[in-house]
């Protein structure tokens, strides 16, 4: 059971969290990071031997990558291999580090598991960059886990210790009350249950939240 955390989103962020995940998914550009924070995060991954991944969105920093984008295919696809090429760039010159994971951020996330054409594009982006021996994180059912398994890649199911749940197992939107969790226990407890249920591969905390360092502590002593 891998956590993964999505890093490289805002300055400061302590070098315990990335520490702490088994793949950290490293914001490239669209929704946050620069090359700046894509070199300081990979630096870290390559000394600490963390497994390092492409966290692409929609070309939205002002609305950080959760507003919902009308692009074609072709705008799309080029835009995750704009992203995904400017940190593979930056893991060859600090030696080569391996990109093995990519994970979609946000609306593109959500939007992609709704849709073929916006999966097909986004991955495709994806593979010009980082090539075709990479593992898609997503959600556990929908179209991106379909598209992937079409295209031939590995796939691994994700859930979220740090988010709410409606009664229909989808995500709380954000933005509404109680979307996140921010207190650890709970945090903890909502991944034995997803660690217990079989029906995910890897278990997700964001690194944007305010308790995201405290939440990676508990979440990765309740796996262990």
């Amino acid at each position: 059971m891998l956590l993964n955390i999505d890093a490289g989103e805002l300055a400061g962020e302590p070098e315990e969290l990335y520490a702490l995940a088994h793949v950290v998914n490293i914001a490239c550009g669209g929704h946050a990071g620069d090359d700046a924070s894509m070199r300081r995060v990979i630096a870290c991954c390559h000394r600490l031997g963390v497994r390092a991944g492409a966290h692409p969105s929609y070309p939205d920093r002002e609305g950080f990558g959760r507003l919902p984008m009308s692009m074609t295919s072709e705008a799309l696809e080029a835009a995750v291999a704009e992203q995904c090429h400017a940190l593979v760039s930056i893991a060859r010159n600090a030696g080569d580090v391996p990109l093995g994971f990519v994970k979609l951020h946000g609306a593109l996330y959500h939007a992609a598991n709704a849709d073929a054409d916006v999966a097909k594009a986004a991955l495709a982006g994806a593979i010009e960059a980082l090539g075709w021996e990479i593992t898609v994180i997503g959600p556990v059912a929908g179209t991106t886990v379909v598209v992937a398994r079409e295209l031939g890649l590995a796939f691994a199911r994700e859930g979220f210790a740090d988010r709410n749940v409606l009664a229909d197992g989808s995500l709380v939107p954000r933005g509404q009350p109680a979307a996140m969790i921010e207190d650890p226990a709970r945090a903890a407890d909502r991944a034995r249950e997803l660690a217990k249920s079989g029906t995910v591969d890897t278990i997700c905390v964001h690194g944007d939240g305010p308790n995201a360092l405290s939440i990676a502590r508990a979440v990765r002593a309740a796996l262990s």
